[in-house]
């Protein structure tokens, strides 16, 4: 079977209900690449793959993660955006610690945070790494 878009390019889209404060977030804290802005999205780089910051008129937060990264040290990853004023979330009933890291069953280790906008947001350590 041929793939149809298995082998393009991936863009991932955020929506914002304001730029200045999304952008500064995902380009000062987060440290990712400002690739350009215009009236439509605010363009960054993440490790080769597109994100465009898209302004909305209005935001339906999920409850789920829209976008994570993997990283290879979750413990120095936290601590490095916690001291750039991100606060980990903690959900009930996940038994995480006291920094927001959850041991997941399968050996990976994920904490969440959000973005200005309440978009739920992940770093996750892969078993092995």
């Amino acid at each position: 079977m041929t793939s149809i878009l298995g082998a393009s390019k991936l863009t991932a889209f955020i929506a914002t209900l304001d730029r200045v404060p999304a952008k500064a977030f995902y380009v000062d804290i987060l440290g990712l690449t400002l690739v350009s802005e215009d009236d439509f999205a605010v363009a960054l780089e993440a490790n080769g793959t597109p994100i465009r910051l898209t302004t909305v008129r209005d935001i339906a937060t999920a409850g789920y993660t829209v976008l994570g990264w993997e990283v290879s040290n979750i413990a120095t990853t936290v601590a490095e955006l916690g001291a750039k004023g991100v606060r980990f979330e903690k959900f009930p009933g996940l038994k995480q610690a006291k920094n927001g890291i959850w041991d997941a069953p399968g050996g990976a280790r994920v904490a969440w945070f959000k973005d200005p906008d309440g978009n739920l947001l992940s770093i996750a350590q892969m078993p092995g790494v």
